[in-house]
């Protein structure tokens, strides 16, 4: 199964998009296999993280843009303005892609984990994540 996921961001921050890759790892029929999951984009990112403290999202962008640096002096790609040099390193440091086991019908994922689309621009974006799924259906 191959499907594309359309997320909708409000700017920089961590989107939470575990539900909609749950209902479409659900709509395969799949019973045991691997929801590999892809972002068409090089200025956000995919991570899986804490979803029941909203601090530690919070947290992690405030860590990020201490980390990465904003100042447009710093970089030469500057074209598609201020944010996007600073975006592509925060994409480069995360993920642009996850794996995530199938078990009994639904993703594996821990207790207190949540996957994420984390945007790394300053403007709402439209975002494509494409899940493709394999493995042996049920029974």
């Amino acid at each position: 199964m191959h499907t594309e996921l359309t997320i909708a961001t409000r700017g920089p921050g961590l989107v939470e998009i575990t539900t909609p890759v749950a209902e479409a790892v659900a709509a395969t029929g799949l019973d045991t296999g691997l929801a590999h999951l892809f972002i068409r984009h090089t200025s956000a990112s995919l991570v899986i993280q804490e979803n029941a403290d909203p601090d530690v999202v919070a947290d992690l962008e405030t860590f990020f843009r201490r980390l990465v640096d904003r100042d447009p002096g710093l970089y030469r790609h500057t074209v598609e303005g201020p944010d996007d040099m600073p975006a592509h390193i925060r994409a480069a440091l995360t993920q642009t892609a996850l794996a995530v086991p199938v078990a009994g019908g639904r993703l594996a994922l821990g207790t207190w984990q949540g996957i994420y689309l984390w945007e790394h621009r300053d403007a709402p974006q439209r975002r494509t994540v494409v899940c493709t799924c394999l493995g042996a259906p049920a029974a």
